[in-house]
């Protein structure tokens, strides 16, 4: 099948790769040249394990092309998909002009029946905007779909490839068939494409990104509640995960939820909510809960090292707001690092993906450091936000003795609490005891 996907961000360019990785001919095409430049040649403008591999691999093929010629792409397509950036307005709202200016080109440009695919976030309604834009110019038949993506970043290629479902919102027999035949490989092992109206399918994507988020704030609300009263937020989550109606994803405590998809999706769907004259209460308060979590590693900072942190040397280990990614939007790490600055203290990261971005969003406000080892030379703390694997099981004695206070505040509970007890840490980490060593034990 001729497929165009017009956007090579995150999601369009997981889209072309895995498509064109399952025998489609694929373009992506963008009027960011300097994206496509550096495409053309392998150089991906995102972080995602084995996307590089897959581009290349298409590429050489000749499977998978790039163009700035959007008009000639979608000229050339069975099908259209539009994977272009939907940022919140001020009042969290999605911002649909690109996704309206695309629909738009499309209907000049078409040479025959096509299937227009939304496969950007989009609020509900959105498609019949689509529909309208693409009508305005339109001289053969077409037909919207709405088919939300469930990307994971870190893992989006085995989502894409070994999709939970896929979900399509169509209202023709046309494009219907055409989108059971695209994704069939994708769904051999019986996972199930689940065909719905197109306003279900745009709601679907917001309701599954609201309820994740909500599990997040709701575990860090638990882990919070934990400290005062004693509780061990580990074993409460490993209680309450192990009840086959709550499952065990997404029961974590940490620093609060970030990145390009819980943050703008809940903001929009309770914007969506207020616009049809309904308050979605709960979405608020997993908002509001979220804030402020991510304000509870400097109040750890706090507890460790003095309310007073001017001229305290702070390492952090983490700067992606997960693992397996670069992406720093809505990053935990980004607010940790404002208080301190703004606290007078002094501030050394790492990352082992995340730097180069990072520097975009710091510049010189912060010390960059080559190895997370290098990062805790001379510092009088130690906070851990971001739980990429090389951090798991690190040489403790070698914290200990490159920190000028063995405080480790540990964001995402990796380390066992009596072991950091016992190596004379003072270790603070979420819904957990606190080990706070007096001097004269850590001397």
């Amino acid at each position: 099948m001729n497929i165009t996907v017009v956007g090579s961000g995150y999601v369009g360019l997981v889209v072309g790769a895995c498509l064109a990785e399952t025998g489609n001919n694929v373009i992506c095409a963008d009027v960011d040249e300097k994206k496509i430049s550096g495409l053309k040649e392998n150089v991906l403008p995102i972080y995602e394990p084995g996307l590089d591999d897959y581009v290349a691999r298409n590429q050489k093929s000749g499977r998978l092309h790039f163009t700035t010629d959007v008009a000639d792409a979608i000229g050339r397509a069975d099908v259209v998909f539009i994977a272009v950036g939907t940022p919140p307005d001020e009042d969290g709202s999605a911002d649909l002009r690109h996704v309206l200016a695309v629909a738009e080109q499309i209907g000049r440009s078409a040479e025959r029946e096509l299937v227009v695919v939304t496969k950007s976030t989009v609020p509900v309604g959105t498609a019949a905007k689509v529909a309208k834009a693409v009508s305005t110019h339109a001289r053969l038949p077409f037909h919207v779909v709405s088919n939300p993506e469930f990307l994971k970043e870190g893992a989006a290629l085995d989502d894409f490839m070994k999709p939970d479902r896929v979900v399509l919102g169509v209202e023709s027999d046309f494009a219907r068939g055409v989108m059971a035949e695209l994704y069939a490989p994708f769904v051999r092992t019986g996972k199930p494409i689940i065909f719905m109206d197109i306003a279900s399918a745009e709601m679907t994507k917001y309701a599954a990104n609201a309820m994740l988020a909500t599990r997040i704030s709701f575990m860090n609300e638990i882990a919070n509640l934990c400290e005062k009263t004693g509780a061990n937020v580990d074993q409460v989550r490993r209680g309450i995960g192990s009840d086959v109606r709550i499952g065990p994803a997404f029961l974590f405590p940490g620093p609060g939820y970030g990145g390009s998809c819980f943050p703008k999706d809940v903001k929009a769907l309770v914007r969506t909510a207020r616009e049809f004259g309904s308050d979605l209460e709960v979405l608020t308060a997993v908002e509001a809960v979220n804030e402020r979590q991510k304000h509870r590693m400097f109040e750890k900072l706090q507890l460790g090292l003095g309310d007073s942190l001017a001229g305290k040397r702070v390492a952090i280990w983490g700067l992606a707001f997960k693992p397996n990614t670069d992406d720093m939007r809505e990053a935990p790490a980004l607010t940790l690092i404002d208080q301190l600055l703004e606290a007078g203290a002094e501030v050394v990261v790492h990352d082992p993906v995340a730097m180069p971005e990072a520097r975009r969003h710091l510049g010189d406000r912060v010390a960059f450091a080559e190895s997370n080892y290098d990062a805790a030379e001379g510092a009088d703390a130690l906070a851990v936000v971001t739980d990429w694997n090389e951090y798991r099981h690190p040489d403790f004695v070698r914290i200990k003795s490159s920190l000028r206070t063995p405080l480790i505040v540990d964001g995402r509970n990796l380390y066992p609490v009596e072991k950091l007890a016992q190596l004379g840490f003072t270790y603070l980490s979420i819904g957990r005891t606190d080990v706070i060593m007096r001097p004269e034990v850590v001397a």
